[in-house]
């Protein structure tokens, strides 16, 4: 694929997520929008982690700018994007990009919102993130990646055209 066609599906990519927030739905103290995550396993598996990464970056961007997400939309997103993106490098294997957008946007970035909301919210507010962003990242991020890893093994041979 050429990097103009990279860069085209990326942006692609990139407002497919952004529209897709739209689909968010509260769960806690986030929203949760499954969209974002269908798009990192898509850039994992088509672009490679650089351009998940970046798509990651400008989506929860925009989402912030236009108000349909929070400021916790970086670290979960980009940091599924990244490890979904690296696994699928080095295994080629769906399933295994599947678990690794949700471990990283779940865990990883649930974790890493939680001294966000200690900075931004306050201390009471940092004493409770810990419950009010993993459970919510996961639950958000399993739904989007399933959706994304069976329409990307299903349609996969398209998809690199």
């Amino acid at each position: 694929m050429t990097d103009t066609r990279r860069l085209t599906l990326a942006a692609v990519l990139t407002a497919v997520a952004v529209l897709g927030s739209l689909l968010s739905f509260p769960v806690l103290g986030s929203r949760c929008a499954p969209v974002q995550h269908m798009v990192n396993v898509f850039c994992a598996v088509l672009l490679g982690w650089r351009y998940g990464v970046s798509s990651a970056f400008v989506a929860s961007l925009l989402r912030n700018l236009f108000g349909l997400g929070t400021i916790f939309a970086f670290p979960g997103s980009m940091i599924g994007a990244f490890l979904s993106g690296i696994v699928y490098a080095r295994t080629k294997n769906i399933l295994l990009t599947v678990v690794a957008e949700a471990f990283g946007t779940g865990i990883i970035g649930g974790l890493a919102a939680y001294p966000i909301a200690i900075f931004i919210l306050g201390q009471n507010a940092g004493d409770v993130a810990f419950y009010f962003y993993v459970t919510p990242f996961l639950i958000s991020t399993v739904c989007g990646a399933i959706l994304a890893g069976l329409v990307v093994k299903r349609f996969k041979n398209f998809l690199e055209r």
